[in-house]
């Protein structure tokens, strides 16, 4: 549900957003590959930070504009984790956009 809301936030403000790894239909970690003009530029979990809040981390290889190592990482992610989300968001500052769609609880 939260994947499907984001999609239809960034599609309503003109921006482009597809699914790349679907997860567990009731939950799952989620993890958005930022975008612009098709260019990966960063990837960021949504976790719970410790007061309990959720918040998007960094997350992924150091060199994060390297399409081959972030296709690896999350390649490797989700042969650890067959329920996680991968999504990505083709849209200025993707980070905050998901943020303000799914962010804080």
């Amino acid at each position: 549900m939260l994947v499907g809301a984001l999609i239809r936030r960034v599609q309503a403000e003109g921006g482009y957003a597809t699914v790349l790894a679907k997860g567990d239909a009731g939950g799952g970690a989620i993890i958005i590959a930022c975008a612009e003009k098709g260019r990966v530029s960063g990837l960021f979990e949504r976790i719970l930070d410790m007061g309990g809040a959720y918040i998007w981390a960094p997350c992924g290889p150091r060199d994060s504009t390297d399409p081959f190592e972030i296709s690896q990482y999350l390649e490797r992610r989700r042969t650890c984790d067959p329920d996680i989300w991968i999504v990505e968001l083709d849209i200025a500052d993707a980070e905050r956009f998901a943020a303000e769609t799914i962010g804080p609880a």
